[in-house]
């Protein structure tokens, strides 16, 4: 049931338009005077005012101010003499619904009063609808328990209300974007553009073009006016992927756009100004970059006011159950399998794997999974990676005479890290500790590198 609130200092009007509205089904709570209206709005939740324009004390005009601070979608319509129109029309630009001149007649008040409650419902079923949406896409796919991603929630969640530039970095494949696309959608500039650029892979020149946009006829091939990404995404966020990947002269024109909020065209002479928060992302560090001279150290200290470090998967192995059984779900409801299930032991073998591509070589893994399986259930063997099934026999293993290289009764764990951390050292030593050249040695990634010394307690040099 609808609840309206008829504020009026004549008892008799009171009365009537009570004995009105309530025939019409709507429940009804009335108030004698502005203050005790704001008391009534204060402890019920009511969903339209029906209000004199003047009384004592708190007027009409006063109280629709008052009830606009506890409530701005609530929508009120005033009530007015005949010569209080020039009040009723600023009522009307302070945010009234409507106004209503004595006399009216019941079914115009009855019309008036039904449209200003539909449009309430709408607004409010809008409001919920955003707010669904934000908790569903907003931390879309960014599932964790681990204490790094609870830390990087809340940070999220603090710096997202800001216009504050982040820069965001980790492996490929750890769900930078995702990051990017949860401060959009948390902070005021939400229902404004949210637009991504990655800077890698392409020409200089085009990355300049997709940035700033175009004249006609700025170059062979510009044969209309082109908007680049800093205009469209006015008002809004834009997402610089791969920003280490940029070429120093355009990272001088960026560092400009940050600075002064303006830039121009390829071609053009016209200064635009924008207003865009800046998200930039990369898997290279930067402050290495920096050092090497590769990226401009003022560039880096713009883009890096906050800074929000992503794990890779293989230091947060106890997301994986969550992530995997949300991807399963995902995965069951696009394919229209609902019975889809993943075995404990999948689960567990899982949890076993590297994982060098991230969150986003899990995910492929289980939709490939999910179309493949037998009988709607993801069995270990259906989650093998590419590069276990597609392993070579290796001859020197036949030559091999375990009983004599490993004492008997070791545990396998013990044996494989033994062996692991005896090559990776072996490789270092032999690359002088260069890291890069002792990965590419070893068949795996620095990355990936790093993770092992530090699990196997192997200093850097």
């Amino acid at each position: 049931m609808n609840t309206i609130l008829i504020v009026d200092d004549e008892p008799n009007y009171l009365i009537v338009l009570s004995e009105l509205l309530s025939e019409e089904g709507f429940g009804i709570f009335t108030a004698g005077n502005g203050e005790e209206a704001l008391k009534i709005l204060g402890e019920t939740d009511i969903d339209l005012i029906i209000t004199d324009m003047c009384m004592p004390e708190l007027d009409g005009l006063g109280l629709l101010k008052a009830a606009k601070t506890l409530n701005p979608d609530l929508p009120l319509i005033m009530i007015t003499a005949f010569g209080e129109v020039e009040m009723a029309v600023a009522a009307m630009k302070a945010g009234a619904f409507n106004y209503l001149t004595k006399p009216f007649n019941n079914d115009e008040l009855i019309l008036n009063a039904g449209k200003a409650l539909e449009h309430y419902a709408l607004r409010r079923e809008n409001m919920r609808l955003r707010e669904e949406m934000r908790s569903r896409t907003s931390f879309a796919n960014m599932v964790g328990k681990n204490q790094k991603m609870q830390t990087i929630f809340n940070l999220i969640e603090k710096v997202a209300p800001t216009s504050t530039s982040v820069l965001i970095t980790g492996e490929s494949g750890t769900g930078k974007e995702l990051v990017a696309r949860a401060i959009h959608c948390r902070s005021p500039r939400e229902k404004a553009p949210f637009i991504s650029l990655n800077c890698a892979g392409l020409p200089e020149n085009l990355l300049e073009s997709e940035l700033f946009g175009h004249e006609k006829g700025a170059f062979t091939g510009a044969i209309a006016l082109r908007r680049g990404r800093f205009e469209l995404a006015d008002t809004g966020s834009l997402f610089l992927d791969e920003v280490g990947e940029m070429a120093m002269p355009l990272q001088a024109k960026l560092l400009r756009v940050l600075q002064e909020r303006s830039f121009e065209r390829v071609g053009g002479s016209q200064t635009l100004r924008v207003d865009v928060r800046i998200i930039a992302a990369t898997n290279r560090d930067l402050k290495d970059e920096v050092d090497k001279g590769h990226f401009r150290e003022d560039l880096y200290y713009r883009l890096n006011v906050l800074h929000i470090h992503l794990p890779p998967l293989r230091e947060r192995t106890d997301d994986i159950p969550m992530l995997v059984a949300h991807f399963v779900s995902k995965y069951a409801a696009q394919l229209d399998k609902p019975k889809l299930e993943i075995a404990p032991e999948t689960v567990r073998f899982l949890m076993s794997l590297p994982w060098e591509g991230n969150i986003r070589e899990l995910e492929n893994t289980i939709e490939r999974a999910a179309i493949l399986c037998d009988r709607n259930l993801i069995l270990p063997e259906d989650v093998q990676p590419e590069t276990m099934t597609d392993k070579k026999p290796l001859p020197w293993l036949n030559g091999l005479d375990l009983e004599q290289t490993i004492p008997a009764n070791t545990p396998l764990p013990d044996v494989l890290d033994g062996i692991e951390k005896k090559m990776i050292l072996a490789a270092l030593n032999k690359a002088n500790y260069v890291q890069t050249k002792a990965a590419d040695a070893l068949g795996i990634t620095k990355s990936l590198l790093q993770y092992k010394m530090k699990k196997h307690g192997i200093l850097k040099r």
